[in-house]
């Protein structure tokens, strides 16, 4: 049995549509769900976090395309749809790249550098780190809106209508 890429982000791709329904109906009251004392410092709210999920995807693409990293900190996280539409263009970026990157090149690795590491690192590794990245973080949201007193619903692949071939 092979666990395709495609399916990742057909699951991912259908979280971030439940999780767009859920924030248009809860609104910034959602967004604003702080993330606890004990994080990084680098996130104070949900938005935030689900922000950090797009820019993630966004800037490792254009790190693997040798592209200048965007700045994102003027994507609004108090904006459901436009923080939303962000994640569409990320995702979009990324299935591009998949789909123009050669056979060749998937596992050579090249150097960058990622929150003051440096490390080499292959095409094949990031956007599989891209996938499980995003997946890790909507469970850490589903939490953290549980545990304000709103129901998130269902996030798990098994209730997804993603179908692996």
């Amino acid at each position: 049995m092979q666990l395709r890429l495609e399916d990742l982000l057909d699951y991912t791709d259908w979280q971030r549509e439940s999780w767009h329904a859920f924030f248009r109906q809860h609104g910034v009251s959602a967004l604003g769900i702080g993330v606890g004392p004990n994080g990084d410092g680098r996130f104070g709210t949900v938005g935030e976090l689900v922000r950090h999920v797009f820019s993630a995807e966004k800037r490792y693409v254009e790190r693997l395309a040798g592209r200048s990293l965007t700045d994102t900190s003027s994507i609004p996280v108090d904006d459901v749809d436009r923080l939303l539409a962000f994640g569409r263009q990320s995702r979009s970026d990324l299935r591009a790249f998949v789909a123009s990157l050669p056979a060749t090149k998937w596992d050579v690795s090249q150097e960058m550098t990622i929150l003051g590491r440096t490390i080499n690192v292959s095409p094949r590794k990031i956007v599989l780190h891209v996938a499980l990245h995003e997946i890790r973080h909507w469970g850490q949201i589903a939490t953290l809106v549980r545990l304000n007193g709103l129901a998130a619903g269902f996030q798990d692949f098994l209730f997804s209508p993603v179908e692996p071939r």
